[in-house]
């Protein structure tokens, strides 16, 4: 039986050199590609030139999940080192874990004398941790490292200077072991010349896990369950998102992951509307968008759950053709790369 979505299609040459190890400084510097669903010529622009393909009355829709500080380094009580991502919370002193080499019954040391005990994986290969010390998150505050992802990890050593490079300007609720990425391009001048220019903001929360980055395997793409991640509404931003539509404005989604709750709530009987939950929806080629009117988003990995997003609203053929050129004309790629937006 032929793949539904054969994954070998989400797939585009990625030149190591172009895979971003560092920021744009200052955050809106980077560059900004622009693709129309419509067909037309893509445009080059700078992140600051976002207010001109923007329209009053439309709403911005951010994601102010804060960054754990959730890699630890330290070592294994027979001597090699541990470099553990944590990526769930299951109690004070309990977490669940992401690292290689490890296994069920070792102990872990990391600096200032906080041991972990290791426990079996569970189905999704993540250990689970008992640690010495019940105050796992103020340990973490002080010990822990931004979990940066593999690709830039593999280009430079983390530093305590990207906790702060890493993370929103607008980052209010922490529980997420990686950034929404689309954000990071925005400062506090560039929110304020939008709502200047008459374009709306409203705030989700929406924890980025295992969900957003676990690999898709296998070669139908339309096969691949999402892990469910957390997210909330409150009351006051779903009446901006209602009030955005009611008007006739745009909600533009800044990253998939708000682009993910916004449709997780209007696939739902009650539409916008406040509450929290949590959201497993993969969004991919085929999906019918019903709340999401434009999308700002950065470059991501080939054959990844976030590309299959973008091509589901993009259109395939014309995001990677886009991606293509951008390749061509020397964009940088992922975490921290340039943008796209989406219109």
């Amino acid at each position: 039986m032929s793949p539904r979505l054969p994954l070998s299609d989400y797939d585009y040459e990625v030149p190591e050199e172009l895979i971003a190890a560092a920021p744009a400084e200052p955050r809106d510097s980077s560059r900004l590609l622009v693709i129309r669903r419509g067909g037309g010529a893509l445009e080059h622009a700078v992140f600051r030139e976002l207010p001109r393909f923007l329209s009053p009355g439309d709403c911005l829709v951010l994601n102010r999940t804060k960054v754990m500080p959730c890699r630890l380094l330290g070592r294994k009580s027979t001597g090699g080192k541990a470099d553990v991502l944590l990526v769930r919370e299951l109690g004070p002193a309990e977490w669940t874990a992401l690292s290689s080499g490890l296994k069920a019954g070792q102990t872990l040391e990391f600096p200032g004398g906080m041991t972990a005990k290791v426990g079996a994986p569970n189905e999704h290969g993540e250990y689970r941790l008992s640690f010495s010390g019940t105050d796992v998150r103020s340990y973490l505050a002080e010990n822990g490292y931004p979990p940066l992802p593999p690709y830039i990890a593999k280009k430079r050593p983390a530093s305590r200077g990207d906790a702060e490079r890493y993370q929103t300007v607008y980052a209010r609720d922490e529980g997420s072991i990686a950034a929404p990425t689309a954000g990071l391009h925005f400062t506090p001048e560039l929110l304020a010349a939008l709502r200047a220019g008459g374009v709306e903001t409203a705030w989700i929360t929406l924890h980025v896990g295992r969900g957003t980055f676990r690999p898709i395997v296998g070669e139908d793409a339309d096969a691949h369950a999402m892990l469910p991640e957390r997210y909330e509404v409150e009351a006051s931003e779903a009446e901006r998102l209602r009030a955005a539509r009611a008007r006739g404005g745009r909600l533009v989604a800044v990253g998939t992951t708000a682009t993910r709750v916004l449709e997780t709530l209007g696939s739902s009987p009650e539409g916008l509307r406040a509450g929290s939950g949590e959201s497993g929806l993969y969004i991919r080629p085929g999906h019918e968008f019903r709340s999401v009117g434009a999308l700002i988003t950065n470059f991501h990995l080939p054959r990844s759950t976030p590309l299959m997003l973008a091509c589901a609203f993009a259109g395939r053929e014309r995001l990677l053709s886009a991606y293509r050129e951008a390749v061509a004309r020397r964009y940088r790629l992922y975490s921290f790369g340039d943008a796209t937006l989406i219109l």
